[in-house]
């Protein structure tokens, strides 16, 4: 009889999320798992069909009660035959108390519905190379590495439900991730990340006080791609988000529905621009 067995990743193990990933058409950050990993080394769950990795899911805990899962994939030969839910119920367990987010694809959301998730909004990727529009000239942009750390982790904090110094100090630092922030009048106004991927490049997170501040950090973000097409998570519900995206020439090419099993957290959805992951929120 077939031996199936869920066990926690380490980061070398991590490896194997982000193929799965990239099979998937997902295009994942080529570092990923490094912050990803930091973020919860016990959150990442690989299972195993008689020694062979056949599933995945990441459930990531933040502070005492927030959580997020991600990763959730069943390799298509053993796609039907239960694994992939046995995975499921594991990283539930695993976050059993919090409240829950997750991005779900469109073909999984009733099934998450099913488990007690609620929308709370779309998320649309918008692709290319954005068009070159001039910002503001009081919008001054810095190395995000310059601010102290504690005041970038308290901004990160007023879009994020949880802190996530640990995640948030690799992610900033990492190799080839470019992080500015962006300062008017003297004060943090924005604050945007861009990694290298699969394909192209990645912007995430993008916080921005206003739609003149998420315009600055995106013409110098993808500019530090040197014309590489980027990429970008944006929660339908933030109008100028949206607007942007379009006016800068961005196609949608993927779309799926942010949820959670206990409500929407108290964060200020009006600056995301773009959401950090839809692997860990």
């Amino acid at each position: 009889m077939p031996v199936y067995e869920i066990t926690t990743a380490g980061v070398r193990e991590m490896t194997t999320f982000l193929e799965w990933a990239h099979d998937e058409q997902w295009n994942p950050g080529q570092l990923d798992h490094l912050p990803f990993h930091a973020a919860d080394p016990h959150g990442f769950l690989l299972g195993r069909l008689d020694g062979e990795p056949v599933t995945s899911i990441s459930a990531v805990r933040y502070g005492d009660d927030f959580g997020f899962i991600g990763f959730y994939i069943a390799r298509p030969p053993v796609r039907g035959q239960g694994y992939g839910i046995r995975a499921w119920r594991a990283a539930m367990k695993l976050l059993d108390g919090r409240n829950i987010g997750l991005d779900g694809v469109v073909d999984q959301q009733d099934n998450y519905y099913t488990s007690g998730f609620r929308t709370a909004w779309n998320h649309v990727r918008y692709e290319g190379v954005p068009g070159r529009e001039e910002p503001p000239a009081d919008i001054i942009l810095a190395d995000a590495g310059s601010l102290p750390f504690g005041e970038l982790a308290s901004y990160d904090r007023r879009f994020f439900p949880a802190r996530r110094d640990a995640f948030l100090s690799l992610w900033v630092g990492a190799p080839g991730h470019t992080a500015l922030v962006a300062l008017r009048d003297g004060e943090l106004s924005g604050f945007g990340v861009v990694r290298p991927a699969r394909s192209g490049a990645r912007v995430g997170p993008l916080y921005a006080d206003s739609e003149d501040v998420a315009l600055a950090l995106l013409n110098a973000l993808s500019a530090s791609r040197n014309g590489a097409p980027v990429a970008f998570d944006v929660p339908d519900v933030n109008a100028p988000a949206i607007r942007l995206a379009e006016r800068l020439g961005l196609e949608p090419t993927f779309e799926c529905a942010r949820m959670y099993t206990r409500g929407v957290p108290d964060i200020d959805v009006a600056g995301v621009f773009a959401a950090t992951t839809i692997e860990l929120g």
